[in-house]
């Protein structure tokens, strides 16, 4: 997310100041002390596995050989449940029911907080409008990644007994 320059009340620029022993941007002047907290913005992803292997997807605009788990932000009044189950039947039409819960996963690059189900689906794959391509690989072929959801991913092997 990039960082605001202006004050969303009053309009004056923003300062780098002191709030609470960590310096943030903050309004000089705003009577209500705004201030840009940053935090973290909670992202759902799902270890999705269909017929026994397991769904990676490749997002538009990512390298051709780059697949990774269908992810998504958020939405204002769901529960993360209910997020990560949208975010698979809207990028791959597929009926979703959650088997567990694999964690939390910090994103600091992104400053996200990754929010992992293993989840297990039913029906055709319909790419929705943000994944291009997407690959079944059994599970004992997967490999986690050292970044983004690869921690979701390696939990997910790790408790099926196919960690290393």
């Amino acid at each position: 997310m990039k960082e605001p320059a202006f004050c969303p009340h009053c309009g004056l620029t923003l300062q780098m100041r002191d709030v609470s022993g960590t310096q943030r941007l903050a309004c000089p002047e705003s009577p209500d002390n705004y201030t840009f907290w940053d935090n973290p913005i909670p992202v759902v992803a799902a270890v999705i596995e269909l017929d026994g292997k397991v769904i990676l997807a490749r997002n538009r605009g990512w390298p051709e050989k780059v697949f990774g788990l269908v992810t998504g932000f958020l939405e204002r009044g769901e529960t993360p449940e209910q997020g990560v189950l949208r975010e698979v039947r809207e990028e791959l039409g597929l009926d979703g029911s959650v088997r567990d819960f694999l964690g939390l996963f910090p994103f600091f690059r992104m400053n996200q907080l990754i929010i992992a189900y293993d989840v297990a689906a039913s029906g055709a794959v319909a790419l929705g409008e943000e994944i291009v391509e997407v690959k079944a690989v059994p599970p004992d072929k997967v490999r986690p990644w050292d970044f983004g959801t690869g921690p979701a991913v390696r939990e997910w092997l790790d408790r099926r007994g196919i960690g290393k």
